[in-house]
């Protein structure tokens, strides 16, 4: 038991999988915020836009609820496509952000490093001991 507890420390504690854990955490909040802007600030004022009803509420009901009573015996069948389309916008704007990111993250890995300064002149010395090397082959 003890190796595998090492095994998996060993794997957790990894760069990528910390890296990844924490991608995750950070995602699913950034993931909240988007549905609340979604939710909370966008889809309002676009369902005042559509007549004044709730994004959530618009459906198609395919079947009314049987009711006996004041008592719902079936509830409706409905397809919620406002619902529907306000995960797709909800999508849409995590993946525009997220393309964002790698972009930036790619601009920045293509950019150039600064080019390296060209050698310095040797000094008289070097030239000299060159020219007599050079010399002293050529023998």
């Amino acid at each position: 038991m003890g190796k595998f507890m090492n095994e998996f420390k060993e794997f957790a504690m990894r760069g990528n999988v910390v890296d990844m854990a924490v991608g995750v955490v950070i995602g699913g909040a950034f993931g909240k915020i988007v549905t609340s802007f979604v939710n909370d600030v966008l889809m309002p004022p676009l369902g005042q836009l559509l007549g004044g009803s709730r994004f959530t509420e618009l459906k198609v009901v395919l079947q009314d609820a049987v009711m006996q009573g004041g008592e719902v015996v079936e509830p409706e069948v409905a397809i919620l496509y406002g619902s529907f389309i306000q995960t797709i916008v909800d999508f849409l704007i995590v993946a525009f952000a997220i393309f964002l990111m790698i972009k930036g993250i790619n601009k920045l890995k293509r950019e150039k490093p600064a080019e390296p300064e060209a050698p310095a002149e040797p000094s008289a010395e070097v030239k000299l001991l060159s020219e007599i090397r050079d010399l002293l082959d050529k023998k």
